[in-house]
């Protein structure tokens, strides 16, 4: 029962639709309606500007995180459920979250936040990428997708290297390919010479 418990919350947190409240509470606006359609940061910096859409990033990126270490806590432990169980179904509860019809974000926030909790190094390096790749690219769609692969590569750098942490390897492929599916409507724009692009780096 407690790890039924502890997943369900896990799944929850992800659930929270950080772009949906954003934007009704503070700006009377669905994102939803708006843009691509999509509760993640980067339609809320296109729909509601900077200010939102660093907020809901944040909050996207502590979904993660927050779910990934609450299994560290004291009434959580005796369950023993591996901490990267607990960020992935938050992820999976961020594309899908029940609050907002299962219609929710790409991925690449509450992910990151998984890796900020798990192993905080290859995170901070993911966002010098994050905008270095962006200032080369302009597309966010392309940038995350190509942090995807990089995350990969450092997993089984980090694996070969410093700690033989195979979990950590299965996790980030998961998450990569979560996040090329839930860009492929972005991926054919990229391909069309389409896709929006960032003119704020």
């Amino acid at each position: 029962m407690i790890i039924i418990l502890l997943l369900l919350l896990a799944y929850l947190i992800g659930s929270l639709p950080s772009g949906l409240w954003v934007g009704k509470l503070f700006y009377n606006i669905d994102i939803r309606e708006h843009g691509s359609g999509n509760l993640g940061g980067t339609n809320t910096f296109r729909t509601l500007g900077k200010k939102a859409g660093l907020v809901v990033t944040i909050l996207d990126i502590l979904k993660g995180t927050a779910a990934t270490l609450l299994g560290s806590l004291a009434v959580f432990e005796a369950a023993n459920v591996h901490p990267l169980i607990l960020g992935i179904v938050a992820v999976v509860g961020h594309m899908f979250p029940i609050f907002a019809g299962f219609k929710g974000g790409k991925a690449v926030a509450t992910s990151g936040g998984l890796l900020l909790g798990y192993n905080w190094p290859i995170f901070v390096i993911l966002v010098i990428g994050f905008f270095i790749i962006l200032k080369l690219t302009k597309m966010v769609s392309l940038t995350s997708m190509i942090l995807a692969i990089v995350a990969v590569l450092y997993s089984v750098i980090y694996y070969f290297t410093i700690d033989n942490d195979w979990p950590l390897i299965i996790i980030v492929l998961l998450l990569a390919l979560f996040i090329f599916y839930r860009h492929r409507a972005n991926i054919k724009r990229i391909k069309a010479g389409t896709e929006p692009k960032v003119t704020w780096i």
